[in-house]
């Protein structure tokens, strides 16, 4: 078996933008660390508003001349094949990219991101040929139509948690559905995707009709936002971000927009459940999967009182058993944080809420890493007050805020949320408690006896109120990156 452990100084980073085929330089002034030992890896450039420009305009002029919208679809299917296939050829290179820089050790990137992605790639491919329009219901005298064409260029902003296949999420069924894309990945996590748009274009993508973009979001990201060439967005990031993308669409369109934003994500656990350290397992998981940098984190833990002790302790002791190693190292399955920044803000909100009244029972404190890099052990606060900062913001690192409950109509009252509705998980072994919960929970995603998504990419994923609009994967990612244009003529 392969030995998966590398080092970062043995890994050579594709720096620049990625433009017309080719990776582009410019002035590097935006410098990229490595979470798992605080290194510098080296410095970007920035993206301003000409080089946009150049991207957005490269993507409508090669989108119009390749003929990529109006070839047989099923080529096109064949092309995105042929990338999901380059991307498995070269999975542990893109593995190391991935985790050289971002959060993911190197066990989870080849291990599930690089399949993922490549499945992906594959599931979208599918629908090129799939959607079409219909035929109206029109008197005999007319032919009525509905007809599905691209918009032309979409912009996508994808984030640092996982960037390859969040990534994908937003490029793929737009080149899919015909389009070309300029996407901005996140300036803390910048080199995988240059690789895979290089592969893109060696699979058949038309050179220029899928270009990345690098810089920060004030300044690049709004160019792709206010683009006149650009025809739809796709972001996934804060809220706070989301609104901001949302106005500047508006005002520079208007156009649609899909937005994955954030969560504050509950678990209802019953005492019917048949095993606690069962559940405690995928709970556990749900709070510290890439150290709780995830958007669909279980950060809200909603407990009846039967089952509260036993399981507290079981979280209490798997909280205890996580070690701090490099991403890079084979052994690693614990996430770093992706900056000290984040890290301190973490901290200072479990700090706020314990003076506010939370209590610690499991410490969210530093741990040591023999290489560097920013670790946080697992926390468990149990608090009482629904106005704490643990239990009310996305604390986006791996604290759990725990409540108690008795009724069951006391753990939907607590499972809402003012503002978020991303996802929800419900832990029973009654069918009717179950069926409740999905019908009341305010959330795009249930889960009922687990907890994440499957590689089922056929279901959407996507939330309600502060937490999004629309949704990717599925069908309906696909279709959000189309336009419906109704047609009646007149037939006799």
């Amino acid at each position: 078996m392969t030995n998966l452990s590398f080092r970062p100084e043995d890994i050579t980073l594709p720096v620049g933008h990625f433009l017309s085929g080719k990776i582009v330089s410019g002035k590097k002034n935006i410098a990229v660390t490595s979470p798992g030992n605080g290194c510098i890896l080296g410095y970007i450039p920035e993206a301003g508003l000409e080089l946009v420009n150049d991207a957005a305009q490269t993507a409508a002029r090669v989108q119009d001349e390749s003929g990529w919208a109006t070839c047989a679809p099923r080529e096109r299917a064949r092309v995105l094949r042929r990338w999901a296939d380059l991307v498995e050829q070269h999975a542990m290179e893109l593995a190391r990219l991935e985790t050289v820089c971002s959060t993911r050790p190197i066990s989870q990137t080849i291990g599930w991101d690089i399949p993922f992605l490549a499945e992906g790639i594959r599931f979208f491919s599918e629908y090129c040929d799939k959607i079409g329009g219909d035929v109206a219901a029109t008197s005999a005298s007319l032919l009525g139509m509905t007809v599905y064409e691209p918009y032309g260029v979409t912009g996508a902003i994808a984030p640092w948690n996982f960037p390859l296949v969040m990534a994908s999420w937003k490029v793929v069924p737009s080149l899919a559905a015909g389009n070309g894309t300029v996407l901005k990945p996140s300036e803390m996590t910048p080199f995988s995707v240059v690789r895979l748009a290089e592969l893109a274009v060696e699979a058949g993508i038309p050179a220029g009709l899928f270009n990345v973009v690098q810089g920060t979001g004030l300044a690049t990201g709004e160019a792709i936002c206010r683009h006149p060439d650009i025809g739809k967005l796709s972001f996934t990031g804060s809220t706070r971000t989301g609104i901001a993308v949302m106005k500047a669409a508006a005002e520079s369109g208007p156009k649609p927009v899909t937005l994955e934003l954030g969560g504050k994500s509950p678990q209802l656990v019953f005492d019917d459940i048949s095993s606690v350290d069962e559940v405690a397992a995928r709970i556990f998981r749900a709070f510290t999967g890439n150290a709780g940098q995830v958007c669909v984190t279980g950060s809200r833990l909603i407990v009846q009182r039967g089952v509260a002790e036993p399981l507290i302790e079981a979280l209490v002791a798997l909280c205890s058993r996580v070690a701090a190693l490099a991403p890079w190292e084979e052994s690693a399955s614990y996430s770093p944080i992706i900056s000290e920044l984040q890290a301190q803000r973490i901290l200072n909100l479990a700090e706020h809420s314990i003076k506010g009244g939370a209590q610690s029972l499991a410490p969210c404190l530093r741990m040591n890493s023999e290489e560097g890099g920013v670790f946080l052990s697992p926390g468990i606060l149990m608090v009482t007050d629904v106005n704490s900062p643990v239990w009310q913001e996305e604390v986006f690192g791996p604290v759990l805020a725990m409540q108690i409950f008795d009724e069951d109509d006391e753990a939907f009252a607590l499972a809402q949320h003012p503002i978020y509705g991303l996802a929800a998980g419900v832990h029973t072994a009654s069918m009717a408690r179950a069926m409740r919960a999905i019908r009341t929970l305010k959330a795009g995603t249930v889960w009922v006896n687990r907890y994440g998504r499957s590689s089922d990419f056929v279901i959407p994923t996507g939330g309600f109120g502060g937490s999004g609009i629309g949704k990717d994967l599925g069908r309906q990612a696909f279709e959000a990156n189309l336009r419906l244009k109704s047609v009646l003529m007149a037939a006799g």
